[in-house]
């Protein structure tokens, strides 16, 4: 017990925050945070020094000490009704035009994200806890200018939630001086203000958790779940969540994530993007180690299809949820035929994810809930999942989730380009308060960006780095390159815009980034300080 709140709001409370930012939820934000900030900081610690092992040539591998949970014969425990169907889910922010269209577009689940897809201003996450929980009670609406009207309909998507991840801060709430983790801001309020809500209209507090490294994080996550059950007098596994696995080194710790949270948890998500940045950053000084454009990594190289392999019969062997990974195609509207190309791609992306045993996929535009079900239709037909499906044949080996050999796969002046413009347009997105950018048909969010400058890093810090044509990357080009495309940027959005947004400030920062010699870990860590 809390004998003397030492929580200080170190920001304006707008109208309807103190519906949020209750002493109550406070009370329970403080407790929280005594009780698992030292250990977030040691798992954070943990991080660097397994970073500083790679960088000295050691190699990932699954791990002996927990070979027994791997052998041994478990299951995850029950699943609620209403998260056994789980076909197609789609994402986005949180604020209240999202979160209203979301639950309206015929997905099974909508994942309300507070972490990549939304700019953590102060606004935009104690707003967005407002928005959900006046969902949860379908007392939600909005206006758009014109006076067209979005309401919820009778049928809805099922809510989950995903909190920021473990190595963010909230810095607008101090407990004790010390700014509280971003992780429990978002699950302590989402949860204190809406589980007993949830389970008396047939549902619960269901989340998905980000960026996991290690079992021993989500065993922190586990022992958080039941702290804020006891507090709230809920049975233990009322919370229920999805972990993704979107870093290379929680790939091999799959099965011992599901049994550390295995009274809480439903299913394992691929996070393809995040993943596919976790081993650029985790590899990006081995000089044995040199990715491709981002457009030649896709799902069948051999790392990727390793790793998605590994998680449906990892899923399926435990009794939970596989699920795909992202369709971040935007349809454009006045262009039918790029749609046509693009929802081709996407349906040959689903029914493989479908074939290949998953048991839903994402995507992230409403448009596409129809294009993903079909796909999964053929595939499970009545079935809510196919968690039958074993896949007993599928052996991975521990060098074949490091297998980084792209067949074909070349670094090239337009991938550079690109993942200069991307990682510019992106990072002005987000300073500007919005987390989900729609640039040039693709939907991008922190993920996609952090692959652009990963890459743009790797390719100037490797010795002798050229793109398909010889020219090397050096920084004189680089410099040269990110001017070309923040001058391009100022054309394509306009004069007033480009100052409005900080652009100017994105295109410094990108530029920070890529040309320090030391890597940092997240582009938001530094971008969070422009942000009020």
């Amino acid at each position: 017990m809390i004998l003397e709140s030492t929580a200080e709001v170190k920001a304006t409370l707008k109208k309807g925050f103190d519906q949020i930012l209750t002493p109550q939820a406070l009370e329970f934000l403080e407790m929280l945070h005594h009780k698992f900030e030292p250990r977030r900081q040691e798992l954070l610690k943990r991080r660097t020094k397994q970073q500083e092992k790679l960088h000295h040539g050691h190699t990932l591998d699954f791990l002996p000490e927990t070979k027994e949970v791997r052998s041994s014969s478990w299951k995850v425990g029950s699943i609620p009704d209403d998260m056994q169907l789980r076909r197609v889910e789609i994402t986005g922010p949180v604020d209240r035009k999202m979160v209203i269209n979301a639950l309206n577009s015929g997905a099974d689940v909508f994942m309300a994200d507070f972490e990549d897809a939304t700019s953590p201003t102060w606004e935009n996450v104690v707003q967005g806890q407002l928005n959900l929980r006046d969902a949860i009670r379908r007392d939600i609406d909005f206006t758009v200018q014109n006076g067209k009207t979005y309401r919820l309909r009778e049928k809805v998507a099922v809510l989950n939630v995903r909190p920021r991840g473990w190595h963010l801060l909230e810095k607008h709430l101090l407990i004790g001086g010390q700014e509280i983790a971003a992780s429990l801001f978002d699950f302590g309020l989402y949860f204190f203000h809406n589980a007993k809500e949830l389970l008396s209209r047939k549902s619960g507090p269901y989340f998905y958790l980000p960026k996991l490294e290690s079992h021993l994080e989500a065993r922190l996550w586990n022992d958080v779940f039941v702290a804020a059950q006891e507090a709230l007098h809920l049975p233990i596994g009322t919370i229920k969540a999805t972990v993704l696995i979107e870093t290379i080194t929680a790939a091999f710790e799959m099965d011992e994530i599901l049994y550390e949270l295995r009274e809480h948890i439903v299913g394992l998500n691929a996070g393809r993007w995040d993943y596919i940045f976790s081993a650029i950053k985790k590899f990006r000084k081995r000089t044995d180690v040199l990715f491709p454009d981002r457009t030649d990594i896709t799902m069948q190289v051999p790392f990727m299809k390793a790793y998605t392999s590994l998680l449906v019969k990892t899923c399926h062997k435990r009794g939970a949820h596989a699920m795909g990974g992202m369709a971040a195609f935007i349809p454009n509207r006045h262009d039918p035929g790029v749609n046509e190309n693009a929802f081709k791609k996407v349906r040959a992306d689903k029914a493989h994810e479908a074939q290949a045993g998953f048991d839903g996929t994402w995507v992230a535009h409403p448009d596409l809930v129809p294009v993903a079900r079909d796909e999964f239709d053929k595939v499970l037909g009545d079935k809510p999942h196919q968690k039958e499906v074993l896949c007993e044949h599928v052996q991975v080996q521990a060098e074949e989730l490091t297998n980084f050999a792209i067949h074909g796969g070349k670094i090239t002046e337009a991938g550079l380009r690109l993942n200069i413009h991307v990682g510019i347009m992106y990072i002005g997105s987000w300073l500007c308060g919005t987390g989900a950018a729609a640039i040039h048909n693709l939907m991008e969010d922190a993920a996609t960006a952090e692959i652009s400058r990963a890459q743009v890093w790797q390719w100037l810090h490797q010795p002798h780095t050229t793109t398909a044509d010889g020219q090397e990357i050096t920084e004189a080009r680089v410099l040269q390159l990110i001017q070309e495309e923040t001058n391009h940027i100022k054309e394509e959005i306009g004069l007033a815009k480009f100052k409005n947004c900080h652009f100017e400030r994105a295109s410094q920062l990108f530029s920070e980034l890529v040309l320090s010699t030391c890597f940092v870990d997240f582009l938001t860590l530094p971008a969070y300080k422009y942000i009020d």
